[in-house]
């Protein structure tokens, strides 16, 4: 074998662990906004479509915008607004948690939907 064998098969190693990692490691974008309130799932809304939800639990009331692909928490009546200074997510796994009113808002696909990660 000569030099330029050894950059050849150096160059398609290199090209095959890109586009491994970029299949494997990089988040998808998710499908749905799940919503859950006290650890129970309320609503699962798709993420293609832009709306408007109020989250209502008994400590509080939560603004949910779906738009363009997003999802972000616009209002809350909670002390900290940890959960409306979070941003938008779209990415699967991705999630915005109000602890005050026991809210978690996260981004799924429809394969991991039907998924149970473990059992409580």
């Amino acid at each position: 074998m000569k030099k330029h064998d050894f950059i050849l098969i150096g160059i398609i190693l290199a090209a095959a662990i890109l586009i491994f990692a970029a299949l494997h490691f990089i988040p998808k974008n998710g499908e749905y906004v799940q919503i859950e309130v006290d650890r129970k799932i309320v609503e699962t809304l798709p993420l293609s479509e832009d709306t408007t939800y109020r989250i209502e639990t008994e400590n509080g009331s939560n603004l949910l915008v779906i738009k363009d692909g997003f999802a972000e928490v616009t209002e809350a009546d909670c002390p900290d607004k940890i959960c409306v200074r979070h941003g938008k997510i779209s990415k699967s796994g991705e999630a915005i948690i109000c602890l005050p009113h026991k809210v978690v808002v996260s981004i799924i696909s429809a394969s991991s939907e039907n998924e149970i990660d473990a059992e409580v």
